[in-house]
């Protein structure tokens, strides 16, 4: 389509080119003042002044009959002569080469003596065109090929490291391995080096799954291994000694119970961890994290008899969109290691700042050491293990705490010096 515009648009623009020749010689000879005499009319000079090769020029007169002749050409001799007493101008063509023609009507005393032809063979042209033909007739030939090997080389260059993309994938299907893609950056293309990054970034995240979950089974079956071990054990003791003493059955009873206890809480806590992985954990609507906070602390106070004081920045009234339920169990959460590990009142304190909901819970207790402080929120993981077990933890709350705060999109952060206490402070930014 491209080679016919161009063909088309050479023809139009040197036709309007060579018409514009022709008519501007016409205009030059009706100046002359001999074109307009009858008694010149005959005169070989009158015409010869003006003469081009290619070109026949001739007067016809009245009769039909041709005056004045000037011009070589057979083909062009051979046309007809036509008297006619408008003026006429187009093309056609002589054994397929173009001829431009123009007929203008002379004039003497206003009165019509007779007319003047001129016809031009547009043989630089026809010569001119069959070079154009040629030359897009190769360039087209070669653009054709250039562009199949051309998209061969790109599409080949292109789906081989896509094949071996899938193939990477395939293997780590029939494997059960993850792998990674190795891509040379010299030789790809940006946008598949990011198609390879984002598969590896990919991978890495399903590594670092993958590794969690044995890590929380491996975790999970110690935690689990104990309080069974405890009841198995009463239970071999009760049906060998129980049944004849009382202080054997009173005891085993005692531990079957406590342990029982723990492990129910121990399957609750990971039935929540596991449903705090789910990314639509979620149930978001607005509330009043004031009047939430004087809820909780007003329950564990009924509940373990300790002094829990809500502080705000003057506004009782601090509204944030968010899981409410997820939120109380956070506060919750916070609130029962608090209580556990101290004696002195807490403390909860909420502020509203440039759309960032702040709270943090703060006691005066035996506190963490600081070499202790990066794995408070890995599962499973106790600062101090016989203490822990002493008051029933399992190390899940500060697991299921950090998920809902990451739910949230917020921010965790502990403060904590051994002995004079613990501050771990929130800040969840305020949704529309």
């Amino acid at each position: 389509m491209f080679n016919i515009f161009v063909y088309l648009f050479v023809i139009k623009i040197t036709i309007r080119s060579e018409d514009q020749l022709l008519t501007n010689k016409v205009n030059i000879l009706l100046e002359d003042p001999r074109i307009n005499d009858p008694t010149q009319l005959s005169n070989a000079d009158l015409l010869r002044d003006y003469y081009n090769v290619s070109e026949l020029m001739r007067v016809v007169d009245v009769n039909g009959k041709v005056v004045n002749t000037q011009g070589s050409d057979p083909e062009l001799l051979a046309l007809k002569p036509d008297f006619t007493t408008r003026h006429d101008t187009g093309m056609f063509f002589i054994d397929g080469r173009r001829v431009l023609y123009m007929k203008v009507p002379l004039f003497h005393n206003n009165e019509i003596i007779g007319t003047l032809e001129l016809y031009r063979k547009l043989t630089l042209l026809d010569s001119y065109l069959k070079v154009l033909v040629i030359a897009l007739t190769i360039t087209s030939i070669g653009a054709i090929l250039f562009a199949i090997f051309g998209t061969y080389w790109f599409t080949s260059r292109l789906t081989s490291p896509i094949q071996h993309m899938v193939q990477t994938m395939r293997e780590i299907d029939r494997s059960g391995k993850l792998r990674k893609i190795e891509l040379a950056e010299r030789d790809q293309s940006a946008e598949l080096l990011q198609l390879a990054r984002a598969f590896n970034q990919m991978v890495d995240r399903l590594e670092r799954t993958f590794d969690r979950q044995k890590q929380f089974v491996a975790d999970a079956s110690h935690e689990l291994k104990t309080p069974i071990t405890v009841i198995t054990s009463y239970a071999g003791m009760l049906k060998r000694w129980g049944r004849d003493d009382a202080s054997i059955r009173d005891e085993a009873i005692e531990a079957i119970s406590k342990e029982s206890t723990r492990l129910q809480n121990l399957t609750k806590s990971m039935l929540q961890l596991a449903q705090a992985e789910q990314e639509d954990w979620l149930q978001r609507e607005t509330f009043n994290l004031v009047q939430l906070a004087d809820e909780t602390a007003d329950m564990l106070h009924m509940t373990f008899q300790r002094m829990i004081r809500v502080h705000t920045t003057g506004k009782q009234d601090i509204r944030m969109n968010a899981d409410k339920e997820k939120i109380r169990q956070l506060l919750v959460i916070l609130l029962d290691n608090a209580i556990k590990y101290s004696k002195e009142p807490i403390d909860i304190n909420i502020a509203l700042h440039k759309n960032v909901v702040r709270f943090s819970v703060s006691d005066k207790g035996i506190g963490i050491p600081e070499e202790e402080m990066p794995y408070l929120f890995e599962r499973f993981y106790r600062v101090d293990g016989a203490r822990s077990r002493s008051t029933g933890g399992v190390g899940l709350g500060l697991s299921i705490a950090k998920r809902i705060v990451d739910l949230h999109e917020g921010q965790i952060d502990v403060f904590s010096k051994p002995d004079q206490g613990t501050t771990i402070s929130i800040a969840i930014p305020q949704k529309k």
